[in-house]
Parts: C-alpha cells; sequence; structure tokens
C-alpha cells in the first residue's frame, strides 16, 4: 500500500502524486466516495457494470431527495397520477 499527503487548491483541486498517478490514463474517470470523512478513489474502469449502475441510482436518488425538499414535488391522488402516467 502507498501513502501520501497532497493538498487541495483553491479550485478544489488536488494533485495525485506522480508516483500514484503513473497507472492512471489521462482523462480517465475516477470515481470518488466519501463516508465519515474519509474519502477512497477508484479507477472508474475497475468498476463493474451494476456497480455503475447503483451509483447512479443513488445520484438520481439524492437529487430527486433534495428536489422534495425544496418543495418541487406535488402532491396527487393515485387516479391523478396514473392518468397522468398514462400520458406518457
Amino acid at each position: 500500500m502507498e501513502i501520501a499527503i497532497t493538498t487541495m487548491s483553491s479550485k478544489g483541486q488536488i494533485v495525485i502524486p506522480k508516483e500514484m498517478r503513473s497507472r492512471i490514463k489521462e482523462g480517465e474517470k475516477i470515481v470518488i466516495l466519501e463516508r465519515d470523512g474519509q474519502f477512497v478513489l477508484k479507477l472508474a474502469r475497475n468498476l463493474d457494470k451494476n456497480f455503475k449502475d447503483d451509483l447512479e441510482f443513488a445520484r438520481r436518488t439524492e437529487d430527486a431527495w433534495k428536489s422534495y425538499d425544496r418543495g418541487e414535488f406535488k402532491s396527487s391522488s393515485a387516479e391523478d397520477f396514473l392518468k397522468e402516467l398514462s400520458k406518457w
């Protein structure tokens, strides 16, 4: 296991130390996971399809909750909802 210390810039950029980034291609996607103040970086190429789908679902769910908290959802009866749904 390698350990290094880096600093975040005023623009929010973090430099991955040279000895660690030699295994990363330019433009490659990196997933950052955060939980309880711990950050883990993973190369997206190393994730399986299901994990990518799970992350996308989690992102969309979080966006929906934020929208709900802002009051952007409306209430309707099940009957009205099904009528609207049939229009799609």
